[in-house]
């Protein structure tokens, strides 16, 4: 199984929080506010799956210098107190009535002083984890604090990473890929859908991923309708591309990539589909390095689909960021004119419909070097593979 040591040194924790405080410092904010579970998890380590329970808001405050605070309900305090915080504030929750929220307009009070700007996350991909109403009620009980949108901040942070980190997402691609090196024994004709689906999530588990939160896929004859659909009950029959999309996790960190199987045999129409996303991804390969726009790369796989005849499914996008979230920003789209940066982690996925209700698309994760990218990924087969 795996040997990368889990976790990260206090010196990474440590780091982040200061490379949040400069970017705070240019944006002239006394505090960045928090609460979202890979937000909370960023700063301090703090991994646990009870944030599937929506019950219970949680906070951090990062101050203008110095350890965020945790402001958490008394549950989590224990699991907190393991991580390099040492300040945390915490209430008997739920408590619908006051569920921290005078905790955390005290605490914001007295780290931004009288006066102060305090960044929330408020753009896209991001999002407000605590009641509406209880926001209003921070900021009614702090009325003299500014609350300002802290969304670039986020992005600037997620959005390269630390060769720690970089590890981390490696090591769940490598354990992705010996999972799909036993789709012979896994999948094949007759094998409901279904099945296959549970096969594969233990295989993940069995290779070393700690869950896999997300799987979806679909299969059909010559490709399938849509690349998001739970399992049916149907079996696979000979002609059928089946195509898993896996977001396994293995210590706080995802991949995210996709494998299409012909089903007994595969036809011409097929295999060209397969050959023309292939092509399309090693475009994308050869042009990510530093400096070329997500947009960039969008335009070199179109072009590589639009020469083989194809049409681009309306998936939306061609790839986006991966790491502590399945999926992060940027968009490998038209219009995203984000630059790659060295040590951003990406996904490539082009996608082209075969013919109406029919499409195939193809993903790798990929990390971008001071010079050109290297794959993270195990590379799919060239032809697309053949299962009995």
């Amino acid at each position: 199984m795996s040997e990368i040591e889990r976790g990260f040194p206090e010196s990474e924790y440590r780091a982040r929080t200061e490379r949040a405080q400069a970017l705070m410092a240019e944006q002239d904010l006394a505090a960045l506010l928090v609460m979202t579970e890979p937000e909370v998890r960023y700063f301090t380590g703090y991994l646990t799956r009870f944030w599937e329970s929506p019950t219970r808001p949680w906070f951090l405050v990062v101050p203008a210098a110095g350890k965020p605070i945790a402001v958490i309900p008394a549950i989590g305090a224990d699991l907190m107190g393991k991580t390099w915080l040492t300040d945390m504030r915490t209430w008997s929750a739920p408590a619908p009535q006051d569920d921290g929220v005078t905790l955390l307009a005290d605490c914001l009070r007295e780290v931004c002083g009288s006066e102060g700007r305090v960044g929330v996350p408020m753009g896209p991909e991001t999002c407000l984890r605590m009641p509406l109403v209880d926001f209003k009620r921070v900021q009614d009980a702090a009325p003299s604090l500014r609350f300002e949108d802290a969304t670039a901040i986020v992005q600037a942070l997620c959005r390269v990473k630390s060769p720690a980190e970089i590890e981390k997402v490696r090591e769940i691609c490598r354990i992705g890929g010996r999972a799909f090196d036993r789709m012979r024994e896994i999948a094949g004709t007759g094998r409901p859908l279904s099945a296959v689906f549970r096969d594969f999530q233990i295989a993940l588990l069995q290779e070393g991923a700690d869950w896999v939160p997300y799987l979806a896929g679909g299969a059909g004859p010559g490709g399938y309708g849509d690349v998001i659909s739970p399992p049916s009950d149907a079996p696979l029959r000979p002609g059928d591309v089946l195509m898993l999309d896996t977001g396994a996790l293995r210590d706080g960190y995802f991949c995210d990539f996709d494998r299409n199987y012909a089903i007994g045999q595969a036809s011409d129409e097929a295999k060209r589909a397969y050959e023309t996303l292939y092509a399309a991804t090693d475009a994308g390969l050869a042009l990510a390095r530093p400096g070329v726009t997500c947009a960039d790369l969008h335009r070199a796989m179109l072009a590589v689909i639009a020469k083989a005849g194809g049409g681009e499914s309306e998936v939306g996008r061609m790839g986006h960021g991966l790491g502590m979230r399945l999926t992060e920003w940027p968009s490998v789209m038209a219009g995203d004119e984000t630059p790659l940066e060295p040590g951003m982690v990406m996904t490539l996925e082009p996608g082209l419909e075969i013919a109406p209700g029919r499409i195939m698309v193809h993903e790798e994760n990929l990390v971008v070097l001071d010079e050109g990218c290297a794959l993270l990924s195990p590379r799919a087969a060239a032809e697309l593979p053949v299962l009995a």
